[in-house]
C-alpha cells in the first residue's frame, strides 16, 4: 500500500457515502437503514473518544455496580451502553434493544419507534481497559416483523434472520468492520477527518490459517473434541507446521486478527460452562455472520452457529470460528465423537 499517495488522495469512500451507494441498488429502500447505520457509527466514533481519554477522564475503574452477567462494570461499560441506548432511540429507526449491560430488553416509546431491532454490546473485553489492550462494540440488526407490537420474539430469531452485523474496535486505530449481507468491509476512522474511510474493501478470510486461538488455561475442563483439535494444532500428524497460538482475551480483537490472517478462534463449553461463555445474540451471531460472509465458517459444536434459535435474550453458546477449513476439522472431531456415542 503506497501510504505517501494515500495521504494526499481526494476521492475517499466515506462509511456514509459506501452505505448510500448500497441504499442506491435497493430503489424500494427508504434510507430508514441509512439512518439508523450513520447513528450506530455516531455512537462508536463518540465511544472511541472516550477510550482514548479514559486514563486522563478518570473513566477507568469500577463504577461499583454489577451487570446482568454477575461481571463488575467498568464506567466506560455504563458511559459506552448510555451512548448508544440515546444513539438508537434518537435514530427513531428502532423498536427494541437488547444490551449486555442491561437486563432487560429496551422497548423504543412508541412516538420513536422504528422497523429494526438492535442487539449489541456496547464494550466487549472491558476488564482489559486498564491495560491498553483493544476493546470494541459488536452490533446485529434485526428486522422487525410489520404491523403488531415489539416483543421479544423479534429478537429471539437465529443468526441467519441478521440483515446486517459489525463491531467497532478500539485500539492502535478505530475499525469499524461491518456486512449488510454482501460480502465484509473494513473502515478505519480518520481522526483528522472524523470519518470512517474505507481501508479494506470486501474482506476474504484465507481458507487455512496458520494460528489458533483459545483460552488454554480451560484446558482441564475441556470436552473430547476440542482437547484432540487443540492437540493437532500443536502436534499435528501430517508432517504440517504446528499452529501458533494467539490469544488477547478481548473478542473482538481475537475475531480481527482471524478474519484478516486466517485461522480458528474457539470459546468451547467446559465442565465450567457447559453451555460456553459467550452470548448467543450480541456475540456469537454478529462474529459468525461476519465470518460467513468473509468466507469462513460458525459452529457451536453441535450445529451451524446462525442456525441456533435462541430462548433468552442473555443465552450463552460454545463457538468456533474462522477459516472454512480449519472449522471443518472441528466439525469432524465432533461428528466422530457422535458416532462414538
Amino acid at each position: 500500500m503506497d501510504h505517501a499517495a494515500d495521504a494526499t488522495r481526494t476521492d475517499l469512500m466515506t462509511i456514509t457515502r459506501f452505505v448510500l451507494n448500497e441504499q442506491s441498488k435497493h430503489p424500494e429502500s427508504r434510507g430508514d437503514f441509512t439512518i439508523l447505520l450513520s447513528h450506530i457509527v455516531l455512537g462508536c466514533k463518540f465511544v472511541c473518544t472516550a477510550v482514548n481519554k479514559a486514563g486522563l477522564a478518570k473513566l477507568i475503574g469500577l463504577a461499583g455496580e454489577t451487570n446482568v452477567q454477575g461481571e463488575e462494570q467498568k464506567k466506560l461499560d455504563v458511559l459506552s451502553n448510555e451512548v448508544f441506548i440515546k444513539a438508537l432511540v434518537s435514530s427513531g429507526r428502532t423498536s427494541i434493544l437488547v444490551s449486555e449491560e442491561d437486563e432487560e430488553a429496551t422497548i423504543v416509546e412508541k412516538s420513536k419507534r422504528g422497523r429494526y431491532c438492535v442487539v449489541f454490546d456496547p464494550l466487549d473485553g472491558s476488564s482489559n481497559i486498564d491495560c491498553g489492550v483493544s476493546i470494541g462494540t459488536i452490533f446485529g440488526i434485526y428486522a422487525l416483523n410489520d404491523g403488531h407490537e415489539p416483543s421479544l420474539d423479534d429478537v429471539l430469531q437465529p443468526g441467519k434472520n441478521m440483515l446486517a452485523a459489525g463491531y467497532c474496535m478500539y485500539g492502535s486505530s478505530c475499525t469499524l468492520v461491518l456486512s449488510t449481507g454482501g460480502g465484509v468491509n473494513g473502515f478505519t476512522l480518520d481522526p483528522s477527518l472524523g470519518e470512517f474511510i474505507l481501508t479494506h474493501p470486501d474482506v476474504k478470510i484465507p481458507k487455512k490459517g496458520k494460528i489458533y486461538s483459545v483460552n488454554e488455561g480451560n484446558a482441564k475442563n475441556w470436552d473430547g473434541p476440542t482437547a484432540k483439535y487443540v492437540e493437532q494444532c500443536k502436534f499435528p500428524k501430517d508432517g504440517s507446521s504446528p499452529k501458533s497460538l494467539r490469544y488477547i482475551g478481548s473478542m473482538v480483537a481475537d475475531v480481527h486478527r482471524t478474519l484478516l490472517y486466517g485461522g480458528i478462534f474457539l470459546y468451547p463449553a467446559d465442565k465450567k460452562s457447559p453451555n460456553g461463555k459467550l452470548r448467543v445474540l450480541y456475540e456469537v451471531f454478529p462474529m459468525s455472520f461476519l465470518m460467513e460472509q468473509a468466507g469462513g465458517q460458525a459452529f457451536t459444536g453441535k450445529l451451524r452457529a446462525l442456525d441456533l434459535v435462541p430462548k433468552k435474550i442473555h443465552e450463552r453458546s460454545p463457538i468456533f470460528l474462522g477459516s472454512y477449513d480449519d472449522v471443518e476439522e472441528i466439525k469432524a472431531l465432533y461428528a466422530a465423537e457422535e458416532k462414538k456415542e
